[in-house]
């Protein structure tokens, strides 16, 4: 591969070929033009090259590499993935079901057995090996109900994508679990507070503000008092602390806080970035990934976020996208092949059997132009 030096590279200019950070994480592909954002935050994490087998050019030019994409692309996706997508579907229900349980369980008896959290978590590790993208896939189809407690959504979500997180940074097995359990439970500590205070769509007043402040101590206590190992009690305190020493309860700075914590901080806040809300709408996955990739404030480890971003990638599924036929969509799935051409659900039409029709897009067809917002796709 070629390689650029990221200062020299001209804003909004269109590389001929994918660019990639580290030779496999794609940045752009040549339909999206390169943009000043990208190079300012390419330029604070001190990436100096990027690498392409293209060139740069100030306008975009179709190139004619996808043969066997568009070749593929004449398969139905929905066909050799619908028995992948059940299953997940399935092993997230049964999944969210199992948290809702315990929630329920440690808030009436206030004891759970660690061994069962382990043998769950271990079963989720095993999934995440197996089909991860599927599992994520499936996210934005399972938000929790209307007016129903969301902390079991969270706390199930956050476990999933902490675990890729861990996975990504080759964390060995035990402490995947370690992991996985303190992520599943690091919000046990809301359960003792009001429920009209964390599912407000409101603004809070200073009580109920000081009120939320205390669930990572609480949390804490909980788990100490069933004798949860120590690493995991801690990582239940600190997930709301922060590298530059803003976080709660005790102002932690960077090398005081566990792994576990930094993980958890970071898979909570794309988590919530890209879920809804009793306060708000959700935002789209390149959005979420746009805003932990400036880091503002540093709030956040690098390597970790680093973890995040190159196990999702710049497409991740669920982000809406404009097509070059002008229609709307969102991508349910990658194209391990060709990482440009993601899988895209066409919002609007369906197959004959009343589904909704998905494609898999390509340079010499149908591609993405560029993402869209949560507010583009109600227009």
């Amino acid at each position: 591969m070629n390689e650029f030096t990221v200062k020299e590279i001209k804003p909004d200019s269109f590389f001929t070929k994918d660019t990639y950070l580290d030779k496999t994480f794609v940045l752009t592909a040549p339909e999206m033009p390169f943009i000043r954002e990208l190079i300012t935050i390419l330029e604070k994490w001190s990436f100096k090259k990027i690498y392409s087998n293209g060139e740069a050019s100030r306008d975009y030019v179709m190139n004619n590499d996808a043969q066997s994409t568009k070749h593929d692309s004449k398969k139905h996706p929905q066909q050799s993935d619908s028995d992948k997508i059940e299953k997940a579907e399935a092993f997230y229900s049964d999944l969210l079901s199992f948290v809702e349980n315990m929630f329920i369980r440690i808030t009436v008896s206030k004891e759970y057995e660690i061994k069962v959290l382990t043998e769950k978590i271990r079963t989720i590790v095993d999934y995440i090996k197996e089909d991860r993208r599927f599992l994520i896939r499936i996210f934005r189809n399972n938000e929790p109900a209307e007016g129903k407690n969301y902390l079991a959504a969270h706390s199930t979500r956050s476990t999933i994508l902490s675990i890729i997180i861990g996975s990504y940074l080759k964390l060995p097995p035990y402490r995947l679990i370690e992991l996985g359990i303190a992520a599943l439970v690091h919000e046990v500590g809301m359960l003792k507070l009001s429920p009209q205070i964390y599912l407000s769509d409101k603004p809070l007043n200073q009580h109920e503000q000081k009120a939320i402040l205390t669930h990572p101590v609480l949390g804490y206590s909980i788990l100490k008092s069933m004798d949860f190992p120590l690493a995991i009690c801690l990582a239940t305190l600190e997930h709301h602390e922060r590298e530059n020493g803003t976080g709660y309860p005790r102002r932690l700075v960077s090398d005081k806080i566990s792994l576990y914590s930094k993980i958890i901080a970071v898979a909570c806040s794309y988590e919530a970035l890209s879920s809804k809300r009793p306060h708000k709408e959700a935002k789209d996955g390149y959005t979420g990934m746009v805003e932990l990739l400036k880091n503002e404030g540093k709030q956040y480890d690098d390597t970790v976020i680093k973890a995040l971003v190159l196990s999702l990638s710049i497409y991740p599924i669920g982000l809406y996208v404009l097509l070059s036929n002008n229609k709307k969509g969102q991508v349910v799935d990658v194209n391990p092949e060709n990482p440009r051409f993601p899988i895209v659900q066409i919002f609007g039409e369906y197959t004959p059997d009343g589904k909704i029709k998905m494609l898999q897009t390509s340079a010499d067809e149908i591609r993405i132009i560029r993402p869209l917002n949560r507010s583009e796709i109600d227009s």
